[in-house]
């Protein structure tokens, strides 16, 4: 089959179409599936630059993200059957071989039905932002009808979809975007209010728009220095959640306004091997299928390149300029 590996940590242009065998299953509660497409989320252009988690497992093939058919399964699996469509987050992290490649063998556990309103390109572009941000903002934010959530890159992968799961809970968003064109596509997206940060001081903004008590919630999906500002425009006794290591920030407004402060990091039940958290997921993309059938979500292409152009989507995400996500399709 063909595959994109990694040999060593580097630039894009380390990423290289190669030709594989193709995976057996090898345990009886697996499935065999063709993959139709593979997200690229920024976490795999983290793991190219640096290398991946698991020591001696270069060369090896990043990307979580799935949808595909069913070729085969095993004999204990009764969940799915040859020809049925499937999505999941597996794979890309080093110990198992990821989705930049024809085919791959995973856990049933671990695939959920593909929904029926969506293309494989589509599908793919959704588990890990959609578990991503149900997490921060369901799970460890406790986000309630009501409230006021500040997501910032409100436009980007998790964003987009974030600013519809936290409209779908009741609550009124502000996002932050990079531009005019972002600030629509957030807008179109369910958010109520949309500031631009390069043309203008989101924390004051923020503190305008509620009247001077900040948001109940804040999503952080860009990095330190947005985390500490961020403290200055959240509600006493409010949440802020980051995807992103913190580093030495100063904590002590967040400690005088009672702030809770909570990390989401959807990539730990894949890494400890926690069965109940996997199952979460799995339960998270089921009721976000329903809802992407009923038309209450929408997942945002930003665009499609053949497998071979992994490592120009690599250089596209890392150049920060990209709405929604970016599919390959082997």
């Amino acid at each position: 089959m063909k595959a994109i590996l990694m040999t060593r940590p580097g630039e894009p242009e380390l990423l290289q179409l190669a030709e594989l065998p193709e995976p057996s299953i090898a345990d009886p509660g697996q499935i065999k599936v063709q993959i139709k497409a593979a997200g690229v989320n920024p976490v795999d252009t983290k793991l190219r630059r640096r290398g991946v988690f698991y020591d001696g497992a270069l060369p090896a093939v990043l990307g979580l993200d799935g949808a595909g058919v069913v070729v085969e399964t095993g004999a204990a699996v009764n969940r799915f059957k040859v020809g049925d469509k499937v999505w999941y987050c597996h794979g890309g992290l080093g110990r198992e071989p990821g989705n930049y490649a024809e085919y791959t063998v995973l856990d049933a556990r671990w695939a959920a039905p593909m929904p029926k309103s969506l293309s494989f390109e589509q599908a793919a572009a959704g588990p890990l932002v959609l578990i991503t941000a149900w997490g921060a903002l369901y799970d460890r934010g406790r986000l309630r009808s009501g409230q006021t959530v500040l997501i910032h890159a409100g436009a980007g992968g998790v964003g987009h979809v974030a600013v519809q799961l936290a409209k779908l809970r009741g609550a009124r968003v502000i996002a932050t975007v990079g531009s005019a064109e972002k600030a629509e596509l957030a807008t179109q997206w369910g958010a109520d209010e949309a500031i631009d940060y390069k043309n203008e001081d989101f924390v004051a903004a923020v503190n305008d728009l509620t009247g001077g008590r900040g948001a109940d919630l804040v999503f952080d999906t860009v990095g330190p220095e947005v985390f500490r500002r961020s403290i200055e425009c959240t509600a006493p006794y409010g949440d802020i959640v980051t995807l992103l290591d913190i580093g030495d920030t100063p904590l002590g407004e967040a400690r005088t306004r009672n702030l809770r402060i909570g990390f989401e990091l959807m990539l730990l039940p894949l890494l400890r091997d926690l069965e109940d958290a996997r199952l979460h997921q799995v339960e998270i993309l089921e009721q976000c299928g329903r809802w992407l059938d009923q038309s209450q979500l929408r997942i945002h292409l930003s665009r499609v390149l053949p497998l071979e152009e992994a490592a120009r989507a690599h250089v596209l995400i890392e150049g920060g300029h990209t709405s929604g996500k970016l599919v390959l399709v082997p």
